[in-house]
């Protein structure tokens, strides 16, 4: 087996992958019990975006978002699971153009100990990094295990969607290198020693991309890592792309599988029109931030990754869903290029 083959493989057996391939079996129930999908409940964006999106009446848009914690995660690291909880929330929301506007969370724990205390400080400690307010929240602290979620609020003028990519665009990874790993998990992180203002500023950039008419689509870095990210925001467009692995830009000397299955706590794929490409790289660029061309949309359903001269397929879309369930699935099957 090649080295890319190597590669394919572990990331399609990768935990993020396979948390992210349990939205599908969510979202197959939802399509149960609600038939006509999110459009009666007059949502902006269909499922599988970011962040919900519902209109304000104004020409602009509500944003509502949530995202929970692995539990291994919290027990070996309740401070910065606490953090992250705020801070993956606040990513949500610039992926699709916004601004957060406050934060409340659910907490579970084995009462009002060390543990469930840092659980809290960590929340706090991001909520006042990012200067977005918790105003709220549900406690349980007689629960056997430790649990925590968090959910956020924000508004957007105008929306960066998962469902907004088109053939041709060129797909930019945009990132921050000044970062370190939190071991022993996958997480890359660029934010708690990071000053506050800078970190407020560089998340600033995407509603800024998206109110200047530079990008209509983008997806946050999660867990699924770089790879995965882009096959959701690929699946949500119903297109594909070829991927160039030596283009993603990494911190020097970290290994490319680590890297595509880290996640990053500043982290973006966007799919942007060609004429735009140069002036969306400049904006982040200024910043101190990578952000680098790693490939290009395409119309087949296919998402091929390259390294040198070798090609692989990593996930033919026409054929078998990721996150978007039994609807999400084509009948089409396409040439690799």
């Amino acid at each position: 087996m090649s080295e890319l083959m190597a590669l394919v493989t572990a990331l399609r057996d990768s935990r993020g992958f396979a948390h992210k391939r349990d939205i599908s079996d969510v979202v197959n129930c939802f399509d149960d019990l609600f038939p006509q999908g999110v459009t009666q409940m007059d949502q902006a964006v269909p499922l599988g975006d970011d962040a919900a999106a519902l209109p304000d009446g104004h020409g602009a848009y509500q944003l509502l978002a949530i995202e929970g914690l692995v539990e291994d995660f919290i027990t070996r690291m309740p401070w910065f699971a606490g953090y992250s909880s705020v801070m993956v929330n606040i990513s949500d929301i610039y992926a699709m153009g916004g601004r957060p506007t406050a934060v409340v969370n659910a907490l579970w724990g084995q009462g009002a100990g060390a543990e469930t205390q840092k659980m809290l400080a960590g929340m706090a400690a991001a909520s006042q990094r990012y200067g977005v307010p918790m105003v709220g929240g549900h406690s349980n602290l007689r629960s056997e295990h430790p649990q925590l979620a968090v959910s956020i609020l924000g508004q957007a003028k105008r929306l960066l969607s998962s469902f907004k990519a088109r053939a041709g665009d060129r797909l930019l990874m945009a990132v921050d290198l000044r970062g370190q790993w939190q071991e022993p998990f996958p997480y890359w992180n660029a934010s708690t020693e990071a000053p506050a203002e800078r970190l407020r500023a560089d998340l600033e950039l995407l509603p800024e991309i998206a109110e200047a008419g530079l990008c209509e689509a983008a997806k946050d870095i999660s867990m699924a890592g770089t790879l995965g990210t882009t096959l959701m925001l690929l699946e949500c467009s119903g297109v594909g792309a070829v991927v160039d692995l030596d283009a993603v830009p990494k911190p020097e000397g970290v290994p490319l599988l680590r890297w595509l299955t880290a996640f990053p706590s500043y982290g973006f794929i966007l799919s942007v029109r060609p004429e735009h490409v140069n002036a969306v790289q400049r904006r982040f660029e200024a910043r101190g931030l990578a952000c680098a061309d790693v490939g290009e949309v395409k119309a087949v359903r296919q998402l091929i990754v390259q390294q040198g001269h070798e090609w692989a397929l990593l996930w033919n879309l026409a054929t078998q869903a990721f996150i978007q369930g039994s609807r999400g699935r084509g009948l089409e099957v396409g040439s690799p290029a």
